[in-house]
């Protein structure tokens, strides 16, 4: 039992999951190996903390609960910085490749040797906001012109940081499925070339190559682990992370891989109704969740193939829970360090914390005394006005 947070009964779907190997076939070893090779060498690449919150541990009456803080990465606050870069890269490599009509290597485009090039191949992209970062971040370091998309309740501050990194950023009316739909519009008109991290029919590279840039994170988490966690608690969005990690753990640690529990907004739970219905399934979204990054109504076809196979259990989570969660962390209980983390990071601590106060989904989750969790606090202050409102009491930033 626990009185961290405001006590939720949490909406649980038991998923059963689906025969397969996709774990290894959408993502295979060599794409997670190939990323991480030339993401190692970027200027500023170094492991983000994988924290204990033991005193945490002790109060819920888990064994352990272990934070991936991507805050750090790269200077960009969040673990998108390894996806939607590379994602650029491999698209600059392939289309710079077919107009010399040779093989170009990455590091020479990282290294400004096709700058010129570059130049003409303009990548855009819709975005919450750290994905957009990121792609603005990569654009502005390899010389290609970057336009970004964003929805009508995406923060000005973050519309801001991604004009500092030189982005053109454009918002719409609608929400973020609909911006999606606007950058692909705007990217087939006028031959561009689009950087998304969701697949649709036909457009799988780009997707794929975010996903592997996300093994990064993964393998440094396994490279400090001297056994497998019993459970990972992942965040939904279009599932691109929560598929890129788990595919990640299944191909390091096999059959003795975590339990995988997918969590969402319950306002932009496509996951878990695409997990109830058993194929991949839209969710109307009528009112925008606190965690900006997660509000997608769409999932991607290519996550949905790994986690139809992978997820053990979906969960979701009220927005009244996040507030709550990003003080706790930043003002932890005594022997915890303190982490500053943005919305969208706490969905698993949250959930983890609400799943703990309630013994029969405890019980459902196998969460024991003896469980070591992952959570994966997929950023840090990303917007550091919301953090403020949030951390002097708002619930509702």
């Amino acid at each position: 039992m626990s009185d961290l947070l405001p006590f939720t009964r949490l909406d649980h779907f038991a998923a059963t999951k689906q025969p397969g190997d996709a774990a290894l076939q959408v993502i295979t070893p060599q794409d997670f190996a190939a990323a991480r090779t030339e993401i190692c060498q970027w200027p500023g690449y170094k492991p983000t903390p994988l924290i204990s919150l033991a005193s945490l541990a002790t109060r819920i009456g888990v064994g352990a609960v272990l934070y991936k803080d991507e805050g750090p990465r790269f200077g960009l606050g969040s673990f998108k910085a390894l996806g939607g870069s590379y994602a650029a890269l491999r698209v600059l490599q392939r289309e710079i490749s077919a107009r010399l009509g040779h093989e170009v290597k990455l590091a020479d485009i990282r290294k400004g040797k096709y700058r010129a090039e570059a130049a003409k191949v303009t990548l855009v992209s819709a975005t919450d906001g750290n994905h957009g970062r990121s792609l603005a971040w990569g654009c502005q370091r390899f010389g290609a012109p970057c336009r970004i998309y964003i929805h009508a309740e995406v923060s000005a501050g973050r519309a801001a940081a991604m004009r500092d990194l030189g982005a053109e950023v454009i918002r719409i009316d609608g929400d973020y499925d609909a911006s999606v739909l606007f950058a692909k519009q705007d990217a087939a008109e006028n031959g561009w070339f689009v950087v998304s991290d969701t697949s649709w029919q036909g457009y799988s590279e780009p997707p794929r190559d975010v996903m592997a840039g996300y093994g990064v994170m993964v393998q440094e988490i396994c490279d400090e682990l001297k056994q497998p966690p019993s459970h990972v608690f992942l965040q939904g969005g279009v599932g691109g992370l929560a598929a890129g990690v788990a595919a990640g753990l299944r191909q390091h640690w096999g059959a003795q891989a975590p339990r995988v529990v997918i969590v969402e907004p319950a306002l932009a739970a496509c996951l878990i109704a695409s997990g109830r219905a058993g194929r991949s399934t839209n969710f109307a979204i009528k009112e925008e969740t606190l965690m900006a990054g997660l509000s997608c109504g769409e999932p991607s076809p290519m996550a949905w193939q790994i986690l139809s196979e992978e997820a053990a259990d979906f969960l979701t989570i009220p927005d009244s829970l996040v507030a709550p969660s990003v003080r706790l962390l930043a003002r932890p209980l005594p022997g915890d360090p303190s982490v500053e983390a943005g919305e969208s990071a706490v969905a698993g601590l949250a959930a983890l914390i609400a799943a703990c106060a309630d013994p029969a989904l405890a019980q459902q989750l196998g969460l024991a005394s003896d469980s070591r969790v992952l959570l994966i606090g997929s950023e840090g202050v990303t917007d550091p006005e919301i953090f403020g409102r949030i951390m002097a009491g708002s619930d509702v930033a």
